[in-house]
C-alpha cells in the first residue's frame, strides 16, 4: 500500500460544541484528531491496549493545528484524514486534514513517541516503520520543532487543581485539560469577538490527580498573539502558542437552515 492514510467521521456533539455559536470547539478538534489515531493504530495491532503487553505507551509531545475555514456546527458531520508523514529512529509524525462536507477547515501535524512505562524513555520505531506506510505529504511543510514565542506583559493569570475529570486512561492529566486551562486565559469578552487561527502545543511532563497548576498568558509582539505556559511547582508543564483574528460576520446555526439527519 502507497500512500496510505486512514479516514474517519464524526458528528459533532453538544460536550464539543462551542456554547457562543453551536459551532465545534477549536480544541475539541484535538480529541477527534487523537480518538482518529488510536483506531488506526488498532488498525495495525499497535493501539494503547496492545503496547500494554511490552510495557509501553504512545504519548504526544507536540499538536500543530490551522484553522483555514469556517468551523462546521453542532451535528454536522466531519471527516479526519490522518497518515505517518515521517519516521525517524524515535519519532513518529502524523499529518492530518479535517473535513466538513468536502472542504478542509482544519490541517496540522503532531509528534508521537513510544515510551517504556517505568522509564519514560522513548522506545525504537522499528515495529511502527514494519507496520504503517508513509505518506510524506506535509499539510503545514517540514516538520520543526516547537519554539515558543517570546512574550512581553502578563496578560491573565490562572490557577487549576486537577481533578478525575482531568484524568485519561493512563491516570495522568490528559491533554484537553491542558488546552482547557489554557483556554480560560482568554476572557470570555475577547472569545466573543476573536477566533482561533492557529494553535502550537507542546507537552512538556505529566501531571496527576490533586496536582496545583498556575497557566499565565502572556502577549507577544505580534497582534492577538498569546503564549500560555501551564507550570507546576514553578516547572513548565504544557507550552501553548495560540494566534487569534477578528471574527466577521457569519451565519448563525439558524441563519444556515441546519438539517439534522434522521438517524433511525
Amino acid at each position: 500500500m502507497k500512500n496510505e492514510k486512514y479516514t474517519k467521521k464524526y458528528n459533532v456533539i453538544l460536550d464539543n460544541m462551542d456554547l457562543f455559536e453551536y459551532r465545534l470547539r477549536p480544541i475539541s478538534a484535538i480529541m477527534y484528531l487523537q480518538d482518529a489515531f488510536a483506531r488506526y493504530t488498532a488498525t495495525k495491532k499497535m493501539a494503547a491496549y496492545d503496547l500494554f503487553a511490552t510495557n509501553q505507551m504512545w504519548i504526544v509531545t507536540e499538536f500543530n493545528i490551522d484553522f483555514v475555514d469556517n468551523l462546521p456546527f453542532w451535528s454536522e458531520e466531519i471527516e479526519i484524514n490522518i497518515w505517518i508523514s515521517e519516521i525517524t529512529k524515535l519519532k513518529v509524525y502524523t499529518d492530518y486534514e479535517i473535513k466538513h462536507k468536502g472542504q478542509t477547515f482544519a490541517k496540522g501535524n503532531a509528534l508521537w513517541f513510544i515510551i517504556d512505562k517505568e522509564t519514560k524513555r522513548p522506545a525504537k520505531t522499528d515495529v511502527v516503520a514494519e507496520r504503517f506506510k508513509i505518506c510524506n505529504e506535509l499539510v503545514l511543510g517540514e516538520h520543526k520543532k516547537f519554539v515558543l514565542p517570546p512574550s512581553s506583559e502578563i496578560y491573565t493569570k490562572i490557577e487549576h487543581t486537577n481533578n478525575l475529570s482531568d484524568l485519561d486512561f493512563n491516570k495522568h492529566v490528559n491533554n484537553k485539560s491542558y488546552v482547557n486551562i489554557a483556554e480560560l486565559t482568554a476572557p470570555e469578552e475577547f472569545r466573543k469577538t476573536h477566533k482561533l487561527k492557529s494553535l502550537n502545543i507542546r507537552f512538556n511532563k505529566e501531571t496527576f490527580l490533586g496536582d496545583t497548576l498556575v497557566c499565565t498568558a502572556n502577549r507577544t509582539e505580534t497582534p492577538y498573539q498569546f503564549t500560555h505556559t501551564i507550570e507546576k511547582d514553578g516547572i513548565s508543564v504544557c507550552d501553548i502558542a495560540t494566534n487569534w483574528i477578528a471574527k466577521e460576520k457569519e451565519k448563525t446555526i439558524l441563519e444556515y437552515n441546519l438539517n439534522v439527519k434522521n438517524e433511525d
